[in-house]
């Protein structure tokens, strides 16, 4: 028994290198997503039944590592819910004269980066806002993640870990079995962040983008948030989109975000207004449960209202309509949730 088991061992540890090296090395994909993550899971148990994990095994391969689980760390200051709204009057007058930043809200999983000495120190998940999950070998496979950076000081930043609508589609697409489909992008993106295995992780396409700048000694940004946002793309960082609204142009700028939601492929579930005065939204404190220099904005829960956009993807041979948006009650908030017609049967 234990002798065939290894030899099932050696098996999955030649296919599994054999798809690692045509997937890196030659840019040809022999191996669906799924099925290697089956695999890799089968490796995964079969070595700790056994107890044998080979030298060549990609649990243990230079370049990527496997953990048995995923420290935990509190962060330094909760990472707090945001006010919500869904109100664009009570948006605006929320404002009271100020200026602010209005950007996506972001769906996908919140990170907390550290840089010293302009390196990538440490990734660690919100979590429940008071202990996260520290992911930093995870977070180096993330595509567009500066793990080098010209600031040399302790940067600490918070972002959004996604997968957009396109990767999610293409994953979902090489899955044949309905059932084993991902729900929506803000699950995978989850589960591949949160890998005990960061290979995994790099084949999921993870992006970051940064919505806050949290600490950056000896950095003068003139009590500016729109200062931050600029500090962080000369760093390299992908940042939110935002734009600058007052009282008198927050409304259509809510609209021109309404508008692009149709064709955005970074998935997003409302919007963020935060004071563009880094003192005076400081000045404001918090309450037990939200910080009072922002507010989320949620769109209407209304099914029926929300905009589709259909489309064939020639590639995966199916009928795509994205963009339904219903009430979750669970969580309290506003979820995607993607329709796929294939060409001959609809899922």
């Amino acid at each position: 028994m234990q002798s065939s088991k290894i030899d099932r061992i050696k098996d999955l540890v030649e296919q599994l290198n054999a798809a690692s090296e045509s997937y890196y090395a030659k840019d040809q994909e022999i191996m669906s997503n799924y099925e290697y993550d089956k695999l890799y899971d089968e490796l995964v148990e079969l070595e700790k039944e056994t107890g044998v994990t080979l030298a060549n095994s990609p649990t243990v391969n230079v370049g990527y590592e496997a953990v048995d689980e995923l420290p935990k760390e509190r962060h330094e200051s909760p990472m707090l819910s945001l006010g919500k709204t869904k109100s664009r009057e009570e948006l605006r007058d929320w404002l009271q004269g100020n200026p602010a930043i209005l950007s996506w809200k972001l769906d996908g999983l919140t990170i907390v980066l550290t840089y010293r000495e302009g390196k990538l120190a440490k990734a660690v998940t919100r979590g429940n806002g008071e202990i996260g999950e520290v992911i930093t070998n995870n977070a180096r496979t993330f595509k567009n993640l500066p793990l080098n950076i010209s600031y040399t000081g302790e940067l600490i930043l918070r972002g959004e870990a996604v997968i957009t609508y396109s990767d999610f589609e293409k994953i979902n697409g090489e899955i044949a079995d309905a059932e084993a489909k991902y729900k929506n992008p803000r699950n995978l993106c989850s589960g591949s962040v949160r890998q005990l295995n960061n290979e995994i992780t790099a084949r999921r396409n993870v992006r970051f983008f940064a919505f806050t700048l949290v600490k950056a000694d000896g950095v003068d940004f003139h009590d500016s948030k729109e200062a931050q946002f600029a500090f962080l793309q000369e760093q390299g960082f992908a940042v939110v989109e935002h734009v600058a609204v007052t009282e008198e142009n927050i409304l259509s700028a809510i609209e021109d975000f309404e508008h692009k939601i149709e064709h955005y492929d970074i998935p997003s579930d409302g919007l963020v207004l935060t004071y563009e005065s880094i003192s005076y939204g400081q000045s404001l404190g918090r309450t037990a449960k939200f910080p009072r220099d922002s507010i989320a904005f949620k769109w209407a829960d209304e099914e029926d209202d929300a905009p589709v956009l259909e489309w064939f993807d020639y590639d995966n041979e199916m009928v795509v309509k994205k963009r339904t948006w219903k009430f979750d009650a669970e969580d309290e908030e506003m979820v995607c949730v993607l329709k796929v017609s294939f060409l001959h049967h609809e899922e």
